[in-house]
């Protein structure tokens, strides 16, 4: 019976037997070692001579990086190996004896895209999909714990969410329509029925980025729930960002360890989080960056990052200027120019992490500030319906996935943080 490499890890001794693929070999005129990697952990494998029979022999001098092997042996410990131990071979069987590896030690960040479907098997990247999955699991978690269902969304949609410049459009039998650029606008719709409702799905924007913090497709974990308001809303984000945090810390050790993650820093993200309003932002961008921006203009990746420098956790930013929200933000009762909003922005210089608000209850305002952003209100007849029977107060953020784990991994590219990334350059493999 095969047991994982983990497994063989941690019983540490008597026989064991083993299956995975070549991470390491190193030949000896009468030992072969092979270093044996699963999904779980590597493992040190010696193949002597006078131990196995002479088939078993030739074939380990033959075993290149990736082979995949059958191995049954005896564990032993061994400091000197890469875990601490390693099993002494009485059997060996190839599954695959495997071609010349076209990855070594030193390649170009393009050669490794353009090999994604081989670099996926990296230790580093196999890490960071463990903890993307964590993240995933985390936020399901803390969603079903707090009484939330989950819904699907459509991806193929009739108009933008997040405005138009950025849709992919794709034919739809004879007609025209868009890859989604998130569920929010279905998910007003449903919170009228389910109230508190979450999802994890891809989102497109055809934006034309070329930075390290961008993807074409991506994941967004969102919620959306029937009478909250900003402050509510900030809350349930914040302890979800927490809760993630934290089940990575407990589930994914090995993982943050093997990509030279600080655990200790990252066990003190708890909620509440600091807050900030946009104008107050500002302000310390004034008086300790010598930065003036002025008032209606975004906060750009610099603005972010120098802001962040004085924070260790997560800071909310709140209200910023309506004119540059999207349509479905509302202004502020006790400031017009100001929107019901929020950005959670990560330390460390990993940008917006979060990005949500109250929902504008009023179909005038809502045709209003879809004119001004070029969109014609007309095409979202179906949205403004639900302004008009039992309308009642809500709101909903999403959390991208892939900017989540790149901040918890401490990677340098976003691109990293997805098993197949698609940007504006890159469709395959």
């Amino acid at each position: 019976m095969f047991i994982s490499i983990q497994e063989a890890l941690d019983k540490g001794k008597g026989k064991a037997s083993i299956h995975g693929w070549v991470y390491r070999e190193r030949k000896q005129k009468d030992m072969v070692f092979l270093i044996i990697r699963d999904s779980t952990n590597i493992i040190q494998a010696v193949v002597k001579q006078d131990k196995v029979s002479k088939k078993e022999w030739d074939d380990s001098n033959k075993i290149l990086i990736e082979s995949s092997v059958e191995i049954e042996g005896e564990l032993k410990q061994d400091k000197r190996a890469p875990t601490g131990y390693e099993i002494q071979a009485d059997k060996l069987n190839v599954i695959q004896f495997s071609e010349t590896f076209p990855i070594n030690k030193d390649q170009s960040p393009e050669f490794l895209m353009d090999n994604r479907h081989l670099w996926i098997r990296s230790r580093k990247l196999t890490a960071v999909m463990k903890i993307r999955s964590t993240v995933m699991k985390a936020f399901r978690e803390y969603y079903y714990n707090n009484g939330f269902n989950e819904m699907a969304p459509p991806i193929f949609t009739p108009n933008a969410c997040e405005g138009g410049s950025t849709l992919f459009e794709v034919k739809y039998f004879d007609k025209k329509v868009y890859l989604t650029q998130s569920w929010q606008l279905y998910a007003e719709a449903a919170i009228f029925s389910l109230e508190k409702i979450f999802c994890i799905s891809p989102c497109f924007r055809a934006e034309r980025s070329k930075t390290s913090r961008h993807l074409a497709e991506f994941w967004m974990a969102e919620m959306e729930a029937a009478w909250y308001n900003l402050n509510k809303l900030i809350e349930s984000a914040e302890e979800c960002v927490s809760y993630i945090v934290q089940k990575v810390v407990k589930e994914n050790e090995k993982e943050l360890i093997l990509l030279e993650q600080d655990i200790e820093k990252l066990k003190k993200i708890k909620a509440p989080f600091p807050r900030l309003k946009y104008s107050d932002v500002l302000k310390i961008l004034k008086e300790k960056e010598k930065i003036n921006i002025p008032f209606g203009k975004d906060l750009r990746t610099i603005e972010e990052d120098l802001i962040m420098k004085h924070f260790d956790k997560p800071l909310i930013v709140t209200h910023y200027p309506k004119e540059i929200m999207a349509f479905y933000k509302p202004s502020d009762p006790k400031n017009p120019k100001e929107a019901l909003c929020f950005d959670m922005l990560a330390p460390e210089g990993y940008g917006e992490i979060i990005g949500g608000s109250q929902r504008d209850l009023d179909a005038n305002e809502l045709k209003k500030w879809l004119k001004k952003q070029g969109e014609k209100p007309e095409t979202y007849e179906w949205y403004l319906d639900t302004r008009k029977y039992g309308s009642v107060p809500h709101a909903g953020y999403g959390l991208g996935i892939e900017r989540v784990t790149a901040w918890l991994c401490k990677l340098d590219n976003i691109k990293d943080a997805i098993p197949f990334p698609r940007t504006m350059l890159r469709y395959t493999p």
